[in-house]
């Protein structure tokens, strides 16, 4: 028990001290550059305390729960040796957990209501509600074909290299055709996608794979998922806009 407080207590001390640049920065400019104090001081310090603990519970909650369990799936997958159910989880871990994204539902509703406001859809609740959901579930297949391609990649040793390099010139070359309306959602969808939910889960997925398969180093081969799950989200996005 005493062992867990003080384990507590440490990993306080350090999403504080995570934290503290941030507050350092928006003090600095606050207080020298802009000359003014800080309006509510009082629900400032009360939301920073909130931030250093809601970060030291999602860590302490990721190393406990999330991590382990994407890593023990990706054991038993590869030790079930049934190529059509691993593919099949990589893809449904890659679209559940983009779907469920906060920061893609965020960004996708701004959009509805920008593309409302620019006439690109009718200024209707149902019209900017399908447009965010089409567009919030196209990026979410896009990521799961996304973490298929990076499973393909472990199991047969690509290089990343290759994949990322083809992928970035089929963006340029899609950003000269899709329409300009597009452009700046489907850059921003590849950013979105790798947030708080997707990033451990998928992360653990390619560590906990590339640990089961012999010849496979966690360190080279386990790495690089998160990369196909920024990258084709901006491929797909331009697409649903240049067939919209």
């Amino acid at each position: 028990m005493f062992r867990q407080f003080r384990y507590l207590i440490f990993s306080f001390r350090e999403s504080i001290k995570d934290i503290l640049p941030i507050f350092l920065v928006i003090a600095f400019f606050q207080l020298a550059v802009l000359q003014q104090p800080f309006p509510n001081l009082e629900k400032i310090l009360i939301g920073a305390l909130l931030v250093v603990i809601g970060l030291n519970f999602f860590i302490r909650g990721l190393e406990m729960a999330l991590f382990p369990l994407g890593e023990s799936m990706a054991n038993a997958f590869a030790r079930k040796g049934s190529l059509f159910w691993l593919i099949t989880f990589s893809f449904c871990l890659g679209f559940g957990t983009t779907v469920a994204e906060p920061a893609l539902i965020a960004v996708a509703n701004e959009a509805s209501i920008v593309a409302a406001n620019g006439g690109v859809i009718e200024d209707s609740v149902l019209s900017r509600a399908s447009y965010a959901l089409h567009l919030r579930v196209t990026v979410a297949v896009s990521v799961g074909f996304a973490i298929v391609v990076g499973v393909f990649r472990i199991l047969k040793g690509w290089p990343i290299q290759y994949l990322i390099i083809g992928g970035y010139i089929g963006v340029v070359v899609m950003t000269a055709f899709a329409p300009k309306e597009i452009v700046g959602i489907a850059y921003d969808s590849g950013g979105v996608t790798t947030s708080t939910v997707t990033v451990p889960l998928v992360t653990a997925l390619g560590v906990g794979l590339a640990s089961s398969i012999k010849d496979r180093n966690p360190m080279i081969d386990g790495f690089g998922l998160i990369a196909f799950a920024s990258l084709t989200p901006m491929i797909f996005v331009m697409g649903f806009g240049i067939i919209r």
